[in-house]
């Protein structure tokens, strides 16, 4: 779809969030040349669950390999999602838990936009995307240090009220239409992001500094999550030039948790990264949270 000079792609009528999501799960083990029966854990990693029960992991894996056993849970920082899940999963490679560990990100905001809300109506498109992450036996690659915090004052500047048990489905009446459409108030949203996002940054790079004794400058390319146009704003609050990170958002729009692992697969397939590169993960995401993770490739 086109929205003036924006580019946002919409799920087609007949296909669900679960379709995209098996079909990103599918089209990464096979890039990675494994089967259902290698992956030891899958973590569902999405803004929007496909149902409040079971989780979303055990749903795509129903899909995939329903006679297989795994560990399948969610962990869900709504737009940051996917980040939270790659340094969740980095834990349990680490101590030994598990080998291989699948992460599925996407989700289909179209079908909880509000029409009448122009600023989110015209910013979202639906997508997904997955990853499958190894152990590996080099102690300089892999997560090298990461930083997640939440502003909890500024929780209902982007939030979806109804569904859960506090407006639960049985409520619902045309009336109240609004509790289960998607609400942001950009303009509050934008500010207090612009305000946490320094400091969140200068602890981030204290953390990474301390740790492995580098700094922004030995970044080969930071991948935001794809907020809004304002992300060029944000980047450079935190001291971040152009050519050091990605937006892509006139192209693609905000393809909420599938955003930051998206970006992060073409970057790969187009040899923007490569092996031994060092890439941080972030972004920011209703809570109000900021999430950043360095990554060696």
């Amino acid at each position: 779809m086109r929205f003036g000079d924006q580019t946002r792609y919409r799920i087609a009528e007949g296909r669900s969030q679960l379709d995209l999501l098996a079909a990103a799960a599918g089209q990464a083990l096979d890039r990675a040349g494994l089967g259902p029966a290698d992956i030891d854990c899958v973590i569902g990693a999405v803004a929007g669950d496909l149902q409040p029960i079971p989780c979303t992991a055990a749903l795509v894996w129903e899909r995939l390999a329903p006679r297989s056993q795994v560990a399948a849970f969610d962990v869900n920082s709504t737009c940051t999602s996917f980040i939270t899940a790659v340094d969740v999963a980095s834990r349990y490679l680490v101590d030994g838990e598990y080998q291989r560990v699948l992460i599925v990100s996407g989700d289909v905001g179209s079908r909880f936009l509000n029409p009448g809300q122009r600023e989110s109506n015209e910013l979202f498109s639906d997508a997904a995307a997955a990853v499958v992450l190894t152990a590996g036996a080099d102690p300089e690659r892999g997560v090298l240090t990461s930083l997640q915090q939440t502003w909890a004052e500024h929780a209902h500047d982007t939030e979806i009220r109804g569904g859960g048990s506090l407006v639960p489905p049985y409520a619902y009446s045309a009336e109240r239409t609004a509790d289960y459409e998607f609400d942001m108030d950009g303009r509050r949203a934008l500010r207090n992001m612009v305000r946490v996002l320094p400091g969140f940054f200068e602890e981030f790079f204290d953390r990474l500094g301390s740790s492995v004794g580098l700094g922004l400058a030995d970044v080969d390319l930071f991948v935001p999550h794809q907020a809004s146009r304002a992300l060029g704003l944000a980047m450079r609050r935190i001291g971040i030039p152009p050519e050091q990170y990605i937006d892509w958002v006139s192209d693609y729009g905000n393809m909420v948790s599938a955003s930051v692992p998206f970006v992060l697969a073409r970057c790969l397939d187009s040899g923007r990264v490569r092996r031994g590169d060092l890439v941080v993960l972030c972004g920011t995401a209703a809570g109000l949270t900021a999430n950043a993770l360095a990554l060696r490739l």
